[in-house]
């Protein structure tokens, strides 16, 4: 998920009680719970090497405690050079539990990952296979809303207390806003219910019928920001993929009628060519419904030579890469999440690009 997903959750799990048991546990606990995505300086090595190491170890069981340690360092370094202070001089940091509760973040990391439909790789390196649950949007704005108010609401209560005249505990007390927060975190678990419940009605419904006559091979359904009874389908046949919106409060298949057919691509020298490039097996070892698109830049005017990237005048052809669970109506996946190999005329890797950035691998 965004990082201000992670953020808020590992926050709520330090106000939901573990603050309790030791100084500095929401601070460890909110900068463990997004430590994982680290692996973004990975996109500095270009936007395919990115894309392999991004969710990778540090999205890993492996990983979990390794960079629990970073984060446990990190703030033993803040705690020193603040003089060893914090805010309840009764409540000493426990070193040992604070890395537990790293590992515990991060944790909840791959957790919060999974739920998307961008997927993990918890095994990694024993397994490269993602696995994802697809029952949330990467931007969650309902979980958002819900973490935020279970964090804010106690500090506004107590703003109210204080100018009503409420006895002010002092910094001896214990940390409030324990019930919100657990509450918050109950919520957010009970709209992943929810939501689960929802996407299996979706599949069920795109699995129990068939598509201009042919049977599907499989169906897989991706979610909607804010609304859990609306799905973005995509089903696989023999000959060819089907995309469509899928109400599963109905539930019902394409309720709008339009429905998208692509017909399999046929494969041809440029385009396997294009798969056998470091980006071509990166990519479609993360794509779960990927498609291809050859344009031959030398004989196409509307394309020309303006896509393609600074020093690849050579380029004849541009294989697209793109995938189906991204190809939500109204959406440019192809931008976004897509794929480009450039190849010149005897099929020689000219550049690799992710989305708008290239891969800068100049393949020759």
């Amino acid at each position: 998920m965004e990082p201000v997903t992670h953020f808020l959750f590992g926050a709520a799990m330090g106000r939901a009680g573990l603050n309790r048991k030791t100084a500095l546990a929401t601070a460890t606990l909110t900068l463990a719970a997004e430590a994982a995505d680290l692996d973004v300086l990975s996109r500095f090595g270009g936007s395919a090497f990115g894309l392999n190491h991004h969710r990778g170890f540090t999205h890993s069981f492996l990983g979990v405690p390794l960079v629990a340690a970073v984060v446990v360092a990190f703030v033993y370094l803040l705690w020193r050079l603040r003089g060893r202070k914090t805010r309840n001089p009764n409540l000493p940091p426990r070193w040992g539990l604070l890395f537990a509760y790293a590992c515990l973040a991060g944790l909840s990391h791959i957790l919060l990952d999974f739920t998307t439909n961008y997927g993990v790789r918890p095994f990694w390196p024993f397994s490269e296979r993602w696995i994802s649950w697809d029952i949330v949007s990467i931007v969650e704005p309902v979980l958002l809303v819900v973490l935020i108010l279970g964090l804010i609401l106690p500090a506004l209560f107590s703003l109210i207390n204080e100018e009503i005249g409420a006895r002010n505990k002092g910094p001896h007390a214990k940390p409030q806003g324990r019930l919100a927060a657990i509450l918050a975190l109950l919520a957010v678990f009970a709209y992943w219910g929810l939501c689960d419940y929802e996407h299996r009605r979706a599949v069920a419904a795109l699995q129990s019928r068939n598509y201009q006559g042919a049977d599907a091979i499989r169906v897989s359904a991706y979610s909607y920001m804010t609304n859990p009874f609306r799905w973005h389908g995509v089903v696989e046949t023999p000959a060819f993929f089907a995309t469509m919106d899928v109400d599963s409060l109905a539930p019902e298949v394409d309720p709008e009628a339009q429905m998208q057919i692509l017909y399999k691509p046929e494969e041809t020298p440029v385009t396997l060519a294009a798969k056998k490039t470091y980006l071509g097996r990166v990519y479609l070892s993360w794509a779960q419904y990927p498609v291809t698109e050859t344009d031959q830049l030398e004989n196409d005017p509307a394309i020309g030579t303006a896509n393609v990237p600074s020093g690849n005048a050579r380029a004849a052809y541009v294989v697209r890469f793109r995938d189906l669970r991204y190809d939500y109506p109204g959406r440019n996946a192809r931008a976004t999440l897509g794929a480009m190999v450039f190849l010149t005329r005897d099929l020689q890797v000219v550049d690799e690009c992710f989305g708008m950035r290239s891969a800068s691998t100049n393949t020759r």
